[in-house]
């Protein structure tokens, strides 16, 4: 058997309350709340800017047979849940897609975000 023990990046898998989706990359996470800007003038900083932001998952996902993109646009209050290669678990409840998602042809991938309310994110 392998030994994983070391590794921290590569494979990961990806359902939506359950579903299994072919995660095709990209896969990204925050789970960071507010967003802060340095604000500075001509002669110092003077302090910082601070703006909630929403948590989100987003990944690049494949077009496959079987998948309705307007199902995907229509997700709201969706559990998230993907396993990363460094054996975390990172989860979204309650989360909603949010932009369009337009289907790369050639590739057959499309782009999926998913936003929701402050601690929508976790990981484990």
């Amino acid at each position: 058997m392998a030994d994983t023990a070391n590794r921290i990046a590569g494979t990961a898998s990806l359902t939506v309350d359950g579903a299994t989706y072919q995660l095709a990359g990209k896969f990204a996470y925050s789970v960071a709340s507010v967003s802060r800007e340095t604000k500075g003038g001509q002669d110092r900083i003077h302090g910082y800017k601070e703006m909630p932001k929403a948590p989100h998952i987003s990944a690049s996902l494949r077009d496959a047979d079987g998948l309705s993109l307007a199902d995907i646009n229509a997700m709201t209050n969706v559990t998230v849940t993907a396993i990363l290669a460094n054996g975390k678990t990172v989860t979204g409840r309650n989360m909603w897609t949010v932009e369009d998602q337009d289907v790369d042809t050639e590739e057959g991938t499309f782009e999926v975000r998913w936003e929701g309310f402050d601690g929508a994110v976790e990981e484990s």
